[in-house]
């Protein structure tokens, strides 16, 4: 069983036993019904932000009639005020809402599948709800979850309520997709019908843990197994890092979920990041970058956005290349968990975003002089794509003898 669906197992397992607890005292599936209606009022804090189709909306009750076929019903508040009835189990909740649970419980119990993937157009990015007036408290400073940084201002999400914002202020380019800033707010304001926000910037951080984020999926691919992978070169002696992976044995190996936010389905040659490297390489950095900012508005799970938005500023500027390439690494690496032992090889393309995230931070942070942590960031590579597509062998001993990146061996 892969490392995802252990999870899914898991989380399974946990629905079930919430259905349980729910229904414990049921007595027949009108009751049932009741008691998840119950369940609803007891839980969710109505009312709360949702989606149907990919459309925000704002759940105002959710009722049961009595009609068993029909079962429960959410009524639902378009941002224009109109309201419709439809079926409760088509309501989408944030993953880190309360009600998120309940709805998953109550589809698992449908014979649904309790975390569908939302429907919509792949090609634009889902609407997203507008903070409010009194979503923010202008007396003290606010923390918000940056998604895109533009010329004039960046989109963020308040966390926790995930409604979005933008923010006027300056020093912007300290932020990137991702990063955590802390603002001292000074005005609050609605132009077109969209919220703003002017403040000073306090600090910014990468804590992808806080950004409630669904980790991406890892699938099991079978065992790795290094005595097929090595058998030295030349009949050359097998290097340091070989025997080093030699000596663990056989681990397994995943294949991680890629997230392709915005692609043409019938035409992945028109992939956005491949649209932004064509404009980059053409000269129209502005738009390539826009196109990637879009990217990680849209999902800031897109490890490749924050890969190219790393590669794009490493020869101008390392410090802002190395925030790009941390944060892809950071949100990556909430798949793994803790003392993961598996391999993510290269030649799994699902795999590549997040070792080109790895591969360009400890690239900068050789070029910074912080080779302590390059010389780590090498060695975990060497441990997760033991067949080294990236060629980061040729590299570590450089590393490990801090030697300046100015000085390095280049062929």
């Amino acid at each position: 069983m892969s490392s995802r669906n252990s999870k899914e197992g898991k989380g399974l397992e946990a629905l079930d036993r919430l259905i349980e607890e729910i229904t414990v005292d049921a007595d027949g599936d009108d009751e049932r019904l009741r008691a998840f209606r119950q369940a609803f009022e007891d839980e969710v804090a109505l009312p709360a932000d949702g989606f149907v189709i990919g459309e925000p909306v704002s759940i105002i009750a959710v009722d049961y009639g009595g009609n068993e076929r029909r079962g429960l019903t959410a009524k639902c508040r378009r941002e224009d005020g109109s309201e419709y009835v439809i079926a409760a189990a088509d309501v989408v909740l944030p993953q880190s809402s309360a009600g998120a649970r309940c709805i998953a419980a109550y589809r698992r119990w449908l014979n649904l599948d309790p975390y569908p993937a939302e429907i919509g157009d792949p090609s634009r990015p889902r609407r997203q709800h507008k903070a409010e007036e009194n979503d923010i408290d202008l007396s003290k400073p606010v923390e918000l979850v940056v998604l895109a940084v533009k010329k004039r201002g960046a989109r963020c999400r308040l966390p926790g309520i995930e409604r979005i914002i933008t923010l006027r202020a300056g020093r912007l380019w300290t932020a990137a997709p991702g990063t955590i800033v802390t603002v001292e707010p000074r005005k609050q304001w609605r132009y077109g019908g969209h919220p703003y926000l002017s403040g000073e910037i306090q600090s910014v951080r990468i804590d992808a843990g806080a950004l409630e984020l669904v980790p991406l999926g890892l699938e099991d691919m079978g065992l790795w197994d290094p005595g097929d992978e090595y058998g030295g070169e030349n009949d050359e002696p097998l290097g340091e890092w070989c025997r080093t992976i030699m000596a663990q044995g056989p681990r397994p190996m995943f294949k991680m979920e890629q997230v392709l936010t915005g692609e043409a389905l019938d035409d992945p040659f028109n992939a956005p990041t491949i649209r932004a490297v064509y404009l980059n390489d053409n000269g129209d950095k502005e738009e390539s970058i826009a196109v990637l900012m879009q990217l990680c508005q849209a999902d800031l799970r897109c490890l490749d956005a924050h890969a190219h938005l790393g590669d794009f500023a490493f020869e101008r500027n390392p410090v802002d290349a190395v925030l790009h390439y941390e944060v892809g690494l950071r949100i990556g690496e909430l798949s793994l968990g803790e003392n993961f032992a598996g391999v993510l090889p290269w030649s799994f393309i699902g795999n590549r975003p997040f070792l080109r995230c790895m591969h360009g931070y400890g690239f900068c942070l050789w070029r910074l002089g912080r080779f302590d942590e390059a010389e780590r960031t090498f060695q975990q590579m060497l441990r997760l794509n033991p067949s080294d597509d990236q060629g980061v062998r040729f590299l570590i001993d450089e590393v490990r003898a801090k030697k300046a990146w100015e000085d390095r061996e280049v062929e």
